[in-house]
Protein backbone atom coordinates (compact mmCIF):
# COMPACT_ATOMS: atom_id res chain seq x y z
CA UNK A 1 0.00 0.00 0.00
CA UNK A 2 1.97 3.01 -1.20
CA UNK A 3 -0.54 5.61 0.02
CA UNK A 4 -2.70 5.72 3.13
CA UNK A 5 -5.60 8.07 2.42
CA UNK A 6 -8.13 9.15 5.03
CA UNK A 7 -11.51 10.21 3.67
CA UNK A 8 -13.48 12.11 6.31
CA UNK A 9 -17.25 11.84 6.08
CA UNK A 10 -16.90 8.75 3.93
CA UNK A 11 -20.20 7.25 5.04
CA UNK A 12 -22.12 10.21 3.65
CA UNK A 13 -23.55 10.82 0.19
CA UNK A 14 -20.56 12.24 -1.70
CA UNK A 15 -17.97 10.64 0.55
CA UNK A 16 -19.26 7.12 -0.11
CA UNK A 17 -18.93 7.67 -3.86
CA UNK A 18 -15.38 8.96 -3.41
CA UNK A 19 -14.42 5.97 -1.26
CA UNK A 20 -15.95 3.51 -3.71
CA UNK A 21 -14.00 5.07 -6.57
CA UNK A 22 -10.67 5.05 -4.72
CA UNK A 23 -11.07 1.57 -3.21
CA UNK A 24 -12.03 0.04 -6.56
CA UNK A 25 -9.75 2.10 -8.76
CA UNK A 26 -6.58 2.09 -6.64
CA UNK A 27 -6.07 -1.30 -5.00
CA UNK A 28 -2.54 -0.21 -4.07
CA UNK A 29 -3.96 2.52 -1.78
CA UNK A 30 -5.18 1.93 1.76
CA UNK A 31 -8.41 3.86 2.25
CA UNK A 32 -9.59 4.72 5.76
CA UNK A 33 -13.14 5.98 6.14
CA UNK A 34 -13.25 8.34 9.16
CA UNK A 35 -16.83 9.17 10.03
CA UNK A 36 -18.74 10.12 13.16
CA UNK A 37 -21.90 8.41 11.84
CA UNK A 38 -24.27 11.28 12.45
CA UNK A 39 -27.79 11.02 11.05
CA UNK A 40 -26.46 11.47 7.48
CA UNK A 41 -23.69 8.87 7.79
CA UNK A 42 -24.78 5.44 6.64
CA UNK A 43 -22.38 2.51 6.30
CA UNK A 44 -24.98 0.76 4.13
CA UNK A 45 -23.81 3.18 1.42
CA UNK A 46 -20.58 1.17 1.26
CA UNK A 47 -21.89 -2.35 1.73
CA UNK A 48 -20.57 -3.43 -1.67
CA UNK A 49 -16.93 -2.66 -0.80
CA UNK A 50 -16.84 -2.98 3.00
CA UNK A 51 -14.86 -6.24 2.89
CA UNK A 52 -12.24 -5.10 0.39
CA UNK A 53 -8.68 -5.59 1.72
CA UNK A 54 -7.71 -1.95 1.09
CA UNK A 55 -10.70 -0.45 2.93
CA UNK A 56 -11.23 0.16 6.63
CA UNK A 57 -13.75 2.13 8.69
CA UNK A 58 -12.88 4.12 11.81
CA UNK A 59 -15.59 5.83 13.85
CA UNK A 60 -14.49 9.22 15.15
CA UNK A 61 -15.35 12.86 15.66
CA UNK A 62 -13.19 15.51 13.97
CA UNK A 63 -14.20 18.06 16.63
CA UNK A 64 -12.48 15.92 19.31
CA UNK A 65 -8.88 17.20 19.47
CA UNK A 66 -7.59 14.30 21.57
CA UNK A 67 -9.12 11.74 19.23
CA UNK A 68 -7.69 13.39 16.12
CA UNK A 69 -4.22 13.58 17.67
CA UNK A 70 -4.39 9.90 18.68
CA UNK A 71 -5.74 8.92 15.26
CA UNK A 72 -2.89 10.64 13.39
CA UNK A 73 -0.32 9.20 15.78
CA UNK A 74 -1.64 5.67 15.30
CA UNK A 75 -2.59 5.64 11.62
CA UNK A 76 0.05 8.03 10.23
CA UNK A 77 -2.03 8.93 7.14
CA UNK A 78 -0.25 10.24 4.07
CA UNK A 79 -3.21 12.17 2.70
CA UNK A 80 -6.54 13.62 3.78
CA UNK A 81 -9.60 14.07 1.56
CA UNK A 82 -11.85 16.11 3.81
CA UNK A 83 -15.59 15.87 3.14
CA UNK A 84 -16.98 15.62 6.69
CA UNK A 85 -19.39 18.52 7.15
CA UNK A 86 -22.83 19.54 8.27
CA UNK A 87 -24.44 20.57 4.99
CA UNK A 88 -28.19 21.13 5.28
CA UNK A 89 -29.01 24.85 5.09
CA UNK A 90 -32.27 24.57 7.05
CA UNK A 91 -30.46 22.83 9.92
CA UNK A 92 -27.79 25.57 9.90
CA UNK A 93 -30.47 28.21 10.32
CA UNK A 94 -31.92 26.43 13.38
CA UNK A 95 -28.55 25.43 14.90
CA UNK A 96 -25.63 27.48 13.50
CA UNK A 97 -23.24 26.58 16.34
CA UNK A 98 -23.22 22.92 15.30
CA UNK A 99 -22.05 24.00 11.86
CA UNK A 100 -19.28 26.14 13.30
CA UNK A 101 -18.09 23.24 15.44
CA UNK A 102 -17.98 20.64 12.67
CA UNK A 103 -17.21 22.69 9.58
CA UNK A 104 -14.79 25.23 11.05
CA UNK A 105 -13.26 23.78 14.22
CA UNK A 106 -13.27 20.25 12.82
CA UNK A 107 -11.35 21.42 9.78
CA UNK A 108 -8.86 23.34 11.91
CA UNK A 109 -8.31 20.27 14.11
CA UNK A 110 -7.42 18.24 11.02
CA UNK A 111 -5.14 20.98 9.74
CA UNK A 112 -3.34 21.18 13.09
CA UNK A 113 -2.79 17.43 13.10
CA UNK A 114 -1.50 17.53 9.52
CA UNK A 115 0.83 20.41 10.42
CA UNK A 116 2.18 18.45 13.39
CA UNK A 117 2.53 14.97 11.91
CA UNK A 118 3.56 15.91 8.37
CA UNK A 119 6.21 18.44 9.37
CA UNK A 120 9.34 18.09 7.25
CA UNK A 121 7.43 16.23 4.55
CA UNK A 122 4.65 18.61 3.53
CA UNK A 123 5.25 18.25 -0.21
CA UNK A 124 4.52 14.52 -0.11
CA UNK A 125 1.36 14.74 2.01
CA UNK A 126 -1.78 16.32 0.59
CA UNK A 127 -4.74 17.95 2.37
CA UNK A 128 -7.72 18.12 0.01
CA UNK A 129 -10.65 20.19 1.26
CA UNK A 130 -14.01 19.65 -0.45
CA UNK A 131 -16.24 22.74 -0.32
CA UNK A 132 -19.33 24.24 -1.94
CA UNK A 133 -20.33 26.91 -4.44
CA UNK A 134 -22.55 28.46 -1.76
CA UNK A 135 -19.53 30.30 -0.33
CA UNK A 136 -19.76 32.67 -3.30
CA UNK A 137 -23.24 33.92 -2.43
CA UNK A 138 -25.81 34.46 -5.17
CA UNK A 139 -25.74 35.36 -8.85
CA UNK A 140 -28.08 37.51 -10.90
CA UNK A 141 -29.65 36.32 -14.12
CA UNK A 142 -26.26 36.16 -15.83
CA UNK A 143 -22.68 35.24 -14.97
CA UNK A 144 -20.90 32.28 -13.40
CA UNK A 145 -18.88 31.66 -10.26
CA UNK A 146 -15.16 31.44 -11.00
CA UNK A 147 -12.27 30.66 -8.69
CA UNK A 148 -11.73 34.43 -8.39
CA UNK A 149 -15.32 35.25 -7.34
CA UNK A 150 -15.45 37.15 -4.05
CA UNK A 151 -16.80 35.18 -1.10
CA UNK A 152 -20.25 36.36 0.00
CA UNK A 153 -21.96 33.63 2.08
CA UNK A 154 -25.60 34.19 3.03
CA UNK A 155 -26.45 31.30 5.39
CA UNK A 156 -24.76 29.90 8.50
CA UNK A 157 -23.91 26.79 6.45
CA UNK A 158 -22.18 28.70 3.66
CA UNK A 159 -20.48 31.00 6.17
CA UNK A 160 -19.03 27.98 7.98
CA UNK A 161 -17.75 26.50 4.74
CA UNK A 162 -16.29 29.84 3.67
CA UNK A 163 -14.43 30.03 6.98
CA UNK A 164 -13.03 26.53 6.59
CA UNK A 165 -11.86 27.38 3.06
CA UNK A 166 -9.99 30.40 4.42
CA UNK A 167 -8.30 28.30 7.09
CA UNK A 168 -7.10 25.76 4.54
CA UNK A 169 -5.61 28.51 2.39
CA UNK A 170 -4.05 30.13 5.46
CA UNK A 171 -2.35 26.88 6.49
CA UNK A 172 -1.01 26.50 2.96
CA UNK A 173 0.34 30.06 2.89
CA UNK A 174 1.60 30.16 6.49
CA UNK A 175 2.92 26.67 7.09
CA UNK A 176 3.41 25.26 3.61
CA UNK A 177 0.76 22.55 3.87
CA UNK A 178 0.21 20.91 0.48
CA UNK A 179 -3.46 21.83 0.16
CA UNK A 180 -6.04 21.99 -2.61
CA UNK A 181 -9.68 23.09 -2.47
CA UNK A 182 -12.64 22.37 -4.71
CA UNK A 183 -16.00 24.13 -4.70
CA UNK A 184 -18.81 22.15 -6.27
CA UNK A 185 -22.38 22.79 -7.35
CA UNK A 186 -25.41 20.81 -6.14
CA UNK A 187 -24.88 17.07 -6.35
CA UNK A 188 -27.48 14.43 -7.18
CA UNK A 189 -27.40 10.66 -7.59
CA UNK A 190 -27.68 7.45 -5.59
CA UNK A 191 -27.38 7.14 -1.78
CA UNK A 192 -28.44 10.77 -1.19
CA UNK A 193 -30.01 11.34 2.23
CA UNK A 194 -33.73 12.11 1.68
CA UNK A 195 -33.78 15.53 3.33
CA UNK A 196 -32.39 17.13 0.14
CA UNK A 197 -34.61 18.22 -2.74
CA UNK A 198 -34.33 15.36 -5.25
CA UNK A 199 -34.36 12.30 -2.95
CA UNK A 200 -37.03 13.94 -0.76
CA UNK A 201 -39.23 14.49 -3.82
CA UNK A 202 -38.65 10.93 -5.09
CA UNK A 203 -39.56 9.45 -1.70
CA UNK A 204 -42.65 11.62 -1.34
CA UNK A 205 -43.86 10.92 -4.87
CA UNK A 206 -43.31 7.21 -4.34
CA UNK A 207 -45.55 7.40 -1.27
CA UNK A 208 -48.11 9.85 -2.74
CA UNK A 209 -47.10 12.59 -0.32
CA UNK A 210 -46.91 16.32 -0.90
CA UNK A 211 -43.69 17.57 -2.51
CA UNK A 212 -42.69 20.90 -0.87
CA UNK A 213 -41.13 23.57 -3.08
CA UNK A 214 -39.80 26.80 -1.54
CA UNK A 215 -41.42 30.08 -2.65
CA UNK A 216 -42.45 29.89 -6.30
CA UNK A 217 -39.72 27.41 -7.18
CA UNK A 218 -37.79 30.02 -9.15
CA UNK A 219 -34.41 29.44 -7.45
CA UNK A 220 -31.85 28.16 -9.95
CA UNK A 221 -29.15 25.60 -9.24
CA UNK A 222 -26.40 23.98 -11.29
CA UNK A 223 -26.67 20.20 -10.86
CA UNK A 224 -23.68 17.85 -10.84
CA UNK A 225 -23.87 14.04 -11.14
CA UNK A 226 -22.24 12.73 -7.97
CA UNK A 227 -20.08 10.21 -9.83
CA UNK A 228 -18.73 13.03 -12.00
CA UNK A 229 -17.89 14.86 -8.77
CA UNK A 230 -16.03 11.81 -7.43
CA UNK A 231 -14.11 11.61 -10.70
CA UNK A 232 -13.21 15.31 -10.42
CA UNK A 233 -11.99 14.78 -6.84
CA UNK A 234 -9.85 11.91 -8.11
CA UNK A 235 -8.12 14.01 -10.76
CA UNK A 236 -7.68 17.07 -8.51
CA UNK A 237 -6.23 14.92 -5.73
CA UNK A 238 -3.69 13.38 -8.09
CA UNK A 239 -2.90 16.27 -10.43
CA UNK A 240 -4.05 19.56 -8.90
CA UNK A 241 -1.30 22.04 -8.07
CA UNK A 242 -0.80 22.78 -4.37
CA UNK A 243 -2.48 25.99 -3.24
CA UNK A 244 -4.98 25.96 -6.10
CA UNK A 245 -8.77 26.03 -6.05
CA UNK A 246 -10.93 24.27 -8.64
CA UNK A 247 -14.63 24.83 -9.29
CA UNK A 248 -16.64 21.74 -10.24
CA UNK A 249 -19.94 22.23 -12.04
CA UNK A 250 -22.34 20.19 -14.12
CA UNK A 251 -23.34 22.88 -16.66
CA UNK A 252 -26.94 21.98 -15.85
CA UNK A 253 -28.89 25.01 -14.60
CA UNK A 254 -32.47 24.29 -13.61
CA UNK A 255 -35.19 26.19 -11.80
CA UNK A 256 -36.38 24.16 -8.84
CA UNK A 257 -39.95 24.05 -10.16
CA UNK A 258 -38.83 22.89 -13.63
CA UNK A 259 -36.69 20.19 -12.03
CA UNK A 260 -39.59 18.93 -9.91
CA UNK A 261 -41.99 18.93 -12.88
CA UNK A 262 -39.48 16.87 -14.88
CA UNK A 263 -39.07 14.53 -11.93
CA UNK A 264 -42.85 14.14 -11.69
CA UNK A 265 -43.03 13.17 -15.36
CA UNK A 266 -40.26 10.59 -14.92
CA UNK A 267 -41.95 9.13 -11.84
CA UNK A 268 -45.32 8.90 -13.62
CA UNK A 269 -43.67 6.94 -16.41
CA UNK A 270 -41.69 4.63 -14.11
CA UNK A 271 -44.67 3.94 -11.83
CA UNK A 272 -47.15 3.69 -14.74
CA UNK A 273 -49.32 6.45 -13.35
CA UNK A 274 -51.65 8.66 -15.35
CA UNK A 275 -49.64 11.54 -16.84
CA UNK A 276 -49.85 14.58 -14.54
CA UNK A 277 -50.71 12.59 -11.42
CA UNK A 278 -47.45 13.29 -9.60
CA UNK A 279 -47.43 16.98 -10.52
CA UNK A 280 -50.62 17.43 -8.50
CA UNK A 281 -48.60 16.62 -5.36
CA UNK A 282 -46.44 19.76 -5.69
CA UNK A 283 -46.98 22.15 -2.77
CA UNK A 284 -45.44 25.63 -2.56
CA UNK A 285 -44.24 26.50 0.94
CA UNK A 286 -42.82 29.59 2.62
CA UNK A 287 -39.35 30.40 1.31
CA UNK A 288 -36.36 29.74 3.55
CA UNK A 289 -34.50 32.68 5.09
CA UNK A 290 -31.53 33.93 3.05
CA UNK A 291 -32.42 31.69 0.10
CA UNK A 292 -30.00 32.52 -2.74
CA UNK A 293 -31.72 32.91 -6.09
CA UNK A 294 -29.13 31.41 -8.44
CA UNK A 295 -25.86 29.45 -8.39
CA UNK A 296 -23.88 28.51 -11.48
CA UNK A 297 -20.30 27.25 -11.75
CA UNK A 298 -17.63 27.99 -14.33
CA UNK A 299 -15.49 24.83 -14.33
CA UNK A 300 -13.35 25.81 -17.31
CA UNK A 301 -10.17 25.87 -15.20
CA UNK A 302 -10.68 22.23 -14.21
CA UNK A 303 -11.48 21.29 -17.79
CA UNK A 304 -8.47 23.07 -19.29
CA UNK A 305 -5.84 22.22 -16.69
CA UNK A 306 -6.88 18.71 -15.66
CA UNK A 307 -8.94 17.54 -18.64
CA UNK A 308 -12.17 16.87 -16.72
CA UNK A 309 -15.66 17.27 -18.20
CA UNK A 310 -19.04 16.15 -16.82
CA UNK A 311 -20.22 12.92 -18.41
CA UNK A 312 -24.01 13.19 -18.09
CA UNK A 313 -26.66 15.70 -18.98
CA UNK A 314 -29.20 16.28 -16.24
CA UNK A 315 -32.17 14.49 -17.85
CA UNK A 316 -30.16 11.27 -18.23
CA UNK A 317 -28.64 11.55 -14.76
CA UNK A 318 -32.02 12.24 -13.14
CA UNK A 319 -33.54 9.15 -14.76
CA UNK A 320 -30.60 7.05 -13.54
CA UNK A 321 -31.15 8.48 -10.06
CA UNK A 322 -34.86 7.62 -10.08
CA UNK A 323 -34.06 4.10 -11.28
CA UNK A 324 -31.64 3.60 -8.38
CA UNK A 325 -34.14 4.71 -5.74
CA UNK A 326 -36.93 2.59 -7.21
CA UNK A 327 -34.60 -0.42 -7.23
CA UNK A 328 -33.48 0.28 -3.65
CA UNK A 329 -36.68 1.01 -1.77
CA UNK A 330 -35.41 -1.07 1.16
CA UNK A 331 -32.46 1.34 1.53
CA UNK A 332 -34.84 4.29 1.34
CA UNK A 333 -37.26 2.81 3.88
CA UNK A 334 -34.40 1.99 6.25
CA UNK A 335 -33.10 5.55 6.08
CA UNK A 336 -36.46 7.27 6.48
CA UNK A 337 -37.39 5.01 9.41
CA UNK A 338 -34.03 5.52 11.14
CA UNK A 339 -33.44 1.77 11.28
CA UNK A 340 -30.06 2.10 9.54
CA UNK A 341 -28.59 3.93 12.56
CA UNK A 342 -29.01 1.11 15.06
CA UNK A 343 -28.20 -1.74 12.70
CA UNK A 344 -24.92 -0.36 11.39
CA UNK A 345 -23.82 1.03 14.72
CA UNK A 346 -24.35 -2.47 16.14
CA UNK A 347 -22.30 -3.90 13.29
CA UNK A 348 -19.51 -1.45 14.12
CA UNK A 349 -19.54 -2.46 17.79
CA UNK A 350 -19.31 -6.16 16.86
CA UNK A 351 -16.16 -5.65 14.78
Amino acid sequence: MNKKIVVTGGAGFIGSHVIRRFVSGYPEYQIINLDKLTYAGNLANLKDIENQPNYRFVKGDITDVEFIDSFFNKEKPDNIIHLAAESHVDRSISNPTEFVMTNVLGTVNLLNAAKKYWVGNYNENRFYHVSTDEVYGALGEEGLFTEETRYDPHSPYSASKASSDHFVRAYHDTYGINAVISNCSNNYGSHHFPEKLIPLAINNLLNNKSVPVYGKGENIRDWLWVEDHARAIDVIFHKGKSGETFNIGGHNEWKNIDLIILLCKIMDGKLKRVAGSSEKLISFVKDRAGHDIRYAIDSSKLQKELDWVPSLQFEEGLEKTVDWYLANTAWLDDVTSGGYLKYYQDQYVKR
